[in-house]
């Protein structure tokens, strides 16, 4: 027996809720399926478990894509204020922490608990544990064949996210689904990842995992300032997640170990105040000290520093200031953020996230070729996705 909805939302994450919710108090019947035991599986995780939930400063800036106007229309129309107030009505505490991302004081449980009563307001229908097993295209809209049985329904909205995370139940299900009404997906790979080191790259940083330190990362036009962390593996920190969506094999990355100095005129500050002491006991004045012995173990020669002639410290702080980074890899979706790539927008309008293929059929969320930056960036694309899908269906 077929049952029926006006809106299947096959998905229940950040993007997939907030779509059910808005069609939902629109006065649609909305279903929807999601294939793990609970929604909103990633935004319980996210934050250390208090959920970046949005960025203050959003713009399309922040957002990586083939084509980067693509997700300004629906930026626009929904806005981090929105979701604060949304947030703000369901008496959730929350903090800036830094850059305008805004963490809940308490748990990311009381998001998933707020869009889960948002729904229940709308009426929305949400099976969990429910696999989907087919889609098939019919007059008058789609029947989707879950485990639960066959769901027809005029409006289908794709939300099943990227690749990032398999153990939180990530699949490229959505990709396929794309594939089928004939839509392109552009390559995928994983974003907001740590760097993996290999060789000599690796062993020379052997031995300093934990090691965490301010840098400025540069790769391809972009920059980021913020921590680097040393791991067993490579290196990994804010500043390195971010640098790692625009960095590709073989790029040239460059790190300023002092972002916040002159590295030249910190060292002949250093040599005035304390010309006798070495130069790996002097940087550990601008450097964690293991991170600047072994430094002076492996790069630069270690004597008094009085001892370095002009030329000698310029050329260390040349150094500093734009040190190579030879990365061979990353951790892959392993333990991304965020996948890039995805569902070719030029496909999808920009206003609705329709298909342009497809009447009735909507992508929204990471499973489109919208990537944010790490900081509150996805979930904000997420919300405002969803929330144009769903004043459409």
């Amino acid at each position: 027996m077929k049952d029926s909805a006006e809106v299947v939302v096959i998905g229940g994450g950040a993007a997939g809720l907030m779509c059910a919710l808005t069609a939902g108090q629109r006065g649609r019947r909305v279903r929807v399926i999601e294939h793990a035991n609970r929604v909103g599986k990633k935004i319980l995780m996210s934050g250390g478990g208090r959920c970046n939930f949005t960025n203050t400063g959003t713009t399309a800036a922040n957002f990586l894509s083939a084509n980067p106007h693509y997700c300004k229309s629906a930026l626009a129309r929904f806005r981090p204020a929105q979701f604060i107030e949304m947030v703000e009505r369901h008496g959730i505490a929350y903090h800036e922490k830094e850059l305008g991302q805004l963490f809940c004081d308490d748990s990311s449980k009381q998001i998933v608990r707020m869009l889960l009563d948002e729904c229940e307001a709308g009426g929305v229908r949400i099976d969990t544990s429910c696999k989907v097993e087919g889609v098939a295209q019919v007059d008058g809209g789609f029947v989707v064949h879950t485990s639960l049985g066959a769901i027809a329904a005029p409006s289908l909205v794709v939300a099943t996210g990227g690749l990032s995370i398999p153990s939180m139940g990530a699949t490229g299900f959505g990709y396929e689904l794309a594939r089928q009404f004939g839509h392109t997906v552009l390559p995928t790979r994983a974003g907001l990842v740590p760097l993996t080191l290999s060789g000599k790259h690796q062993e020379r940083f052997e031995g300093l995992s934990g090691v965490a330190l301010p840098v400025s990362a540069r790769c391809n036009g972009q920059q980021f300032d913020n921590f680097m962390l040393i791991t067993h593996r490579g290196v990994s920190g804010p500043a390195i997640l971010q640098i790692s969506s625009y960095w590709q094999p073989g790029d040239d990355l460059r790190l300023d170990l002092l972002p916040q100095a002159d590295g030249y005129d910190a060292l002949k500050a250093l040599q005035a105040k304390r010309p006798a002491a070495e130069l790996r006991t002097a940087l550990a004045e601008l450097l964690p000290k293991r991170f600047a012995e072994r430094l002076c173990e492996v790069w630069f020669e270690s004597r008094p520093i009085k001892q370095f002639n002009d030329p000698a410290l310029r050329a260390i702080a040349a150094q500093l200031n734009d040190w190579p980074l030879v990365a061979s890899g990353t951790e892959g979706y392993r333990t991304a953020e965020v996948t890039l790539g995805g569902v070719d927008t030029d496909e999808l309008s920009s206003s609705t996230m329709q298909s342009k293929r497809v009447p009735g059929l909507y992508f929204i969320g990471e499973v489109v070729d919208v990537t944010g930056w790490l900081g509150g960036y996805n979930f904000q694309w997420a919300w405002a996705s969803g929330h144009a899908a769903g004043v459409a269906v």
